[in-house]
């Protein structure tokens, strides 16, 4: 790609071309309305990002993982979002992972050069021995970042589902993958600057990606979250708080309750609502995928 000016994250945008000649409050507000437009962009490309969570699940399903590719704030976009997901899920570390441009240093500054590199990706593909059973999600708010580029043709080759996030429709049109999100969020505040609109669109979609996953492989229970790691206070009370809402137990007696499920909120859940043991509700759990609600049909409880 050379004529990078044709994009459209590179072209100029009317609407702030004055910004810096306006006061402080009117240079805030121009950047509010620009976006503003961001999360009708998303909405117009929802029945790709529903199709890429439907690959995320199924390669959950069949033990395999989501490996995200990006350089500079695309990368650490998939890092931060591939960070949250164990203690927010309990799911292993190694199920959603980001990569990025550059290695684990390019995270915290810039690794000048490293998105350039075409072949970068290989490696730590080939590390993490990626294959049919992966989803590999390349984020390139450009489209045209070689390193994630080059990442998922290699990804393609090993025989993994593939996924192109980018903000520019006519570089996504050259990717072959399974799956290309592009919500088009127009040019930035300022020029070329994606760490901006586009950047807030690409966490939207991952969040969505993941919390969409995530819920299919039943790691809520309506919208509370039931899956949780309680590794500090906060999370340990909103663990108690979750079992007596969803039980009406008092919260002494939720307390008791869960130290008995060894922390365990969902094995909690299924002891409380159907009246038995810690080992039945673990048991009904695992034969039933560690869905709550069947667990509890399971045990003849109706209403679950």
């Amino acid at each position: 790609m050379t004529d990078w000016g044709s994009l459209l994250t590179e072209q100029p945008n009317p609407a702030s071309a004055h910004i810096d000649e306006v006061s402080t409050l009117e240079l805030v507000q121009i950047i509010n309305t620009q976006d503003a437009e961001v999360a009708p962009a998303v909405g117009r490309v929802l029945p790709e990002v529903s199709a890429a969570v439907d690959l995320v699940v199924a390669a959950f399903q069949r033990g395999g993982r989501l490996l995200y590719l990006g350089a500079g704030t695309s990368g650490r976009l998939g890092v931060l979002d591939a960070s949250e997901c164990p203690p927010t899920y309990s799911v292993d570390p190694t199920m959603v992972q980001g990569l990025i441009a550059g290695g684990d240093r390019a995270v915290f500054r810039a690794v000048e050069g490293a998105e350039d590199d075409r072949t970068g990706a290989t490696s730590q593909l080939d590390a993490l021995n990626v294959c049919e059973n992966d989803v590999v999600l390349g984020i390139a708010a450009s489209g045209v970042t070689p390193w994630v580029l080059g990442g998922l043709e290699h990804a393609r080759s090993a025989g993994s589902s593939t996924v192109f996030f980018t903000c520019s429709p006519t570089a996504a049109s050259s990717v072959e993958v399974d799956v290309a999100i592009v919500p088009e969020v127009g040019p930035e505040v300022v020029t070329g600057s994606t760490r901006m609109k586009a950047g807030t669109a690409t966490k939207l979609v991952l969040n969505m990606i993941t919390t969409g996953a995530m819920i299919r492989m039943g790691k809520t229970f309506g919208n509370l979250m039931v899956d949780l790691q309680p590794t500090n206070n906060k999370l340990k009370d909103r663990t108690i708080r979750i079992l007596c809402e969803l039980t009406s137990l008092p919260s002494d007696h939720a307390a008791r309750t869960l130290e008995e499920a060894a922390g365990e909120l969902k094995v909690a859940l299924v002891m409380s609502i159907c009246g038995i043991g810690a080992v039945a509700a673990r048991q009904s759990l695992q034969e039933h995928g560690g869905l709550v609600k069947a667990a509890i049909q399971a045990q003849g409880v109706a209403g679950a």
